[in-house]
């Protein structure tokens, strides 16, 4: 059944939906985020950009089996399927045990089961007519952290609040619960001068905190897309891990141990989507990040590969499985040239959209052909 759904989902799953499918990730949701902004403001500097990140209130636990079972209709899955997933869905028995004391039991009828291998797909599956109704807007969604994407031009931000009141009216019609105190909107703007106050976000007559940086899937943005704060916290807490590889040097474990600790522990710290920040990070905040690597070189006696190195390798890799999957968002911009041997660049006016992941992932593309 897993299997049969996958292959479902992998059809019929929202266009910008990038968790459970093969050959998507954390780094392909940013990196469309950023792509996108970067891109529209690039193209005009009177245009700015308007990120709303969604918080549901559990959102598995608020799936109504019944509209689920609709939906997997409309897609085509079979009926007698259907059935057995709403069968499994509803009336499931639940009670909490505390040592030798048991509660009463109640059933459920709504939600799917934490842990259940099935509920990711079913959730993805629940979601995937959540998709944006302007060319200007777009609904990206990892799982349920959901954000809406909203292209300014000319002060026009009708499409962008038409946008957020349809997403609220289709969450009402779906049963998901929206946490307006959790919801927070960011706004990349770097107009010398703005024209107008923007427009005040309220979503059911609540008004949307504005955050200057938000912590998206492990990565903070900030409003200016620098990634000076993200860098810091990735250094202190690799820093905090240090010490740990020198208690384990004390203890006089293996070269082999301690570089495997290192790849674990601290390496996987630094490189947190690493194809993201990598490119546009400072040359200050790139020698922080390598100090932290030459600091655990000199502790474990090992060779350690540079982040500039991870940099490059992972870009190389991740691009050669975009170029490879025509059903990924990003796989329209890797076009090769009538020569079939170099792939088409991307222009871009400033530094910012120059030094991020996709034309960067070209250059290399063409420098290694």
């Amino acid at each position: 059944i897993s299997l049969y759904l996958l292959h479902l989902k992998v059809g019929c799953a929202s266009h910008l939906q990038f968790a459970y499918l093969p050959n998507r990730s954390t780094d392909d949701a940013i990196s469309h985020i950023l792509h996108s902004s970067l891109t529209h403001i690039d193209s005009n500097n009177r245009n700015y950009v308007r990120l709303l990140f969604i918080d549901y209130s559990s959102a598995f636990n608020t799936i109504v089996p019944i509209k689920l079972a609709s939906k997997l209709i409309d897609l085509g899955l079979n009926s007698s399927l259907c059935k057995w997933i709403l069968d499994f869905l509803t009336g499931r028995p639940q009670v909490v045990k505390l040592g030798q004391y048991t509660s009463n039991s109640i059933t459920l009828n709504v939600g799917a089961p934490q842990g259940c291998v099935l509920s990711p797909l079913l959730y993805s599956l629940y979601t995937h007519d959540c998709v944006s109704s302007h060319s200007s807007t777009s609904i990206i969604k990892f799982a349920d952290d959901t954000v809406v994407l909203g292209l300014i031009h000319n002060n026009d931000e009708t499409a962008y609040l038409d946008e957020v009141e349809k997403l609220t009216s289709w969450c009402q019609d779906n049963g998901l619960s929206l946490n307006v105190s959790k919801t927070k909107e960011l706004i990349v703007d770097f107009r010398k001068r703005q024209q107008q106050p923007y427009t005040p976000l309220m979503i059911s007559g609540t008004p949307v905190e504005r955050v200057s940086s938000f912590k998206y899937l492990g990565v903070n943005i900030s409003e200016d897309l620098t990634w000076t704060t993200d860098i810091q916290t990735q250094v202190n807490k690799a820093r905090q891990r240090l010490y740990h590889l020198r208690q384990l040097r004390k203890f006089r474990v293996s070269p082999a141990i301690l570089k495997t600790f290192y790849s674990g522990a601290i390496e996987s710290v630094l490189t947190q989507c690493i194809t993201v920040w990598y490119g546009n990070s400072s040359s200050q905040d790139c020698k922080a990040l390598q100090r932290v690597v030459c600091v655990a070189e000199r502790i474990s006696g090992s060779a350690l590969p540079s982040l500039q190195d991870i940099y490059l390798k992972r870009c190389r890799s991740r691009t050669a499985k975009i170029i490879k999957d025509s059903t990924h968002p990003s796989n329209h911009i890797f076009t090769l040239l009538p020569s079939g041997k170099r792939y088409r660049s991307l222009m871009a006016k400033t530094e910012r959209l120059r030094r991020s992941f996709y034309p960067q992932a070209i250059r290399l593309l063409n420098f290694n052909s």
